[in-house]
């Protein structure tokens, strides 16, 4: 008999915490959501996956920081369509986003209209 209670009070109240943990993470996304730190995490985690150093670039497109804009744009074409012809979109990807990367560097502002 004090087994059988024993054993249902074990129960309830396993019951009764595992509710008042499910509130509690309840609660916390809501007051995440409403301070936005849910949506600043997220769009950090997006920032920083998509951005490429100039020395990865660099790596990627197998050139040094002496090269000019003419080479970078000869290996990029040359990486790309080997890639093209039997190479994999990511490795594409990557190349393009290498370009893209090293092209603001290379390229001149331009001045600001007013």
């Amino acid at each position: 008999m004090a087994a059988k209670i024993l054993a249902n009070l074990i129960v309830m109240g396993s019951s009764i915490l595992a509710r008042a943990f499910v509130q509690a993470y309840r609660q916390a996304l809501a007051n995440a959501s409403k301070n936005g730190v849910a949506q600043e995490a997220v769009q950090n985690i997006k920032r920083a996956s998509k951005t490429m150093t100039e020395g990865e670039a660099r790596q990627i497109l197998g050139v040094t920081e002496n090269s000019s804009w003419e080479e970078i744009v000869q290996k990029y074409d040359n990486l790309f369509e080997r890639n093209a012809k039997n190479g994999s979109f990511y490795l594409q990807s990557k190349i393009h986003r290498a370009k893209e990367c090293l092209e603001a560097v290379y390229q001149p502002k331009e001045p600001e209209k007013k």
